[in-house]
């Protein structure tokens, strides 16, 4: 399979290492001093499930200059997916499969007015993992995991040939009955603890011990639930139930990357996470005031960040 990955970060380098190690044809789209290091050296991944360099990688600045590709997975930061997504437009042939990896929960509809309904399906990841320095991806906590499934949830010939590529690669995988609801479950979890770090500058073992910060985890997460049902995504109390028990698993000293965006000073997905969560409230006419006061207590760091505005 012919296979682009469109961001060398922590998650798109960890799976395009995995997916060009067990044989399929990866190109992957990187810049600046990073990029560089990978030309020079490969690709190195550190993981605590085996190391590995990747040598020879097929890697530019330049996705243009990729033709027919099969498969697309898209790694950026969610802030950038409408320019990727009119970056890789003109290289899409009749059949190639577009998959956002970013965190959020509309990728997939923003993808498909770009692209076209027909080029995208529904995905989401989980994965801990950071450039370590240029070249170098440091995977360091829970199992990588990939689900994708079709927009309207049919089986398809391509979902199989995406899975077997997966499955060749090792990558633990799954094509869940619901994907809405699976990249909802993703979306819940990331958002409960992403800002709220940035707001405590506090690790997510410091947060989920500390009771009254704990709380202000689960009303963020009722909120989203509130959200979500609202838009017709049946999440419950169970899920909120299953991400505070993924929450306790984590490592101690975990932090989130919006979070470390935030902290040190560059852009972040704020408006893709509890800024998103606050307008459909607004539009929905449902109440979110501890996301809302997360959004408003960040807003003018990420504008800082971002150079833009304060007015």
């Amino acid at each position: 399979m012919n296979i682009v990955v469109y961001g060398t970060g922590g998650v798109g380098g960890y799976f395009g290492i995995r997916l060009a190690q067990s044989g399929q044809n990866v190109t992957f789209i990187a810049r600046g001093k990073h990029l560089e290091a990978i030309q020079k050296n490969g690709l190195q991944l550190k993981s605590i499930k085996g190391d590995f360099t990747l040598k020879n990688v097929n890697a530019t600045d330049d996705v243009s200059t990729v033709s027919n590709p099969d498969l697309i997975l898209i790694a950026t930061k969610t802030w950038q997916l409408e320019e990727v997504a009119n970056k890789i437009q003109p290289i899409l042939n009749d059949n190639t499969v577009v998959i956002s990896l970013l965190n959020g929960a509309d990728n997939a509809e923003k993808l498909a007015n770009i692209l076209g309904e027909k080029h995208v399906l529904g995905g989401l990841c989980k994965i801990v993992s950071k450039i370590e320095e240029y070249g170098v991806i440091n995977h360091m906590a829970i199992e990588p995991y990939i689900a994708f499934g079709e927009l309207n949830n049919s089986q398809s010939t391509r979902i199989k040939e995406i899975k077997d590529a997966f499955d060749k690669a090792e990558i633990f995988n799954q094509v869940p009955d619901n994907i809405q609801v699976a990249i909802w479950s993703k979306f819940l979890f990331i958002t409960t603890i992403s800002a709220l770090g940035g707001l405590t500058k506090a690790t997510l073992g410091e947060m989920r011990t500390q009771p009254e910060v704990r709380n202000l985890m689960l009303q963020t997460a009722e909120e989203i639930v509130a959200v979500a049902n609202a838009k017709g995504i049946p999440l419950n109390k169970e899920n909120i139930q299953k991400v505070f028990h993924f929450i306790d698993k984590l490592p101690y000293e975990t932090t989130a990357s919006l979070q470390r965006d935030i902290m040190e000073g560059r852009p972040s997905e704020l408006d893709a996470q509890v800024g998103t969560i606050h307008k459909m409230g607004q539009e929905l006419n449902i109440s979110t005031p501890i996301n809302s006061f997360i959004y408003h207590s960040l807003i003018i760091a990420e504008k800082r960040n971002r150079k833009e505005s304060l007015s």
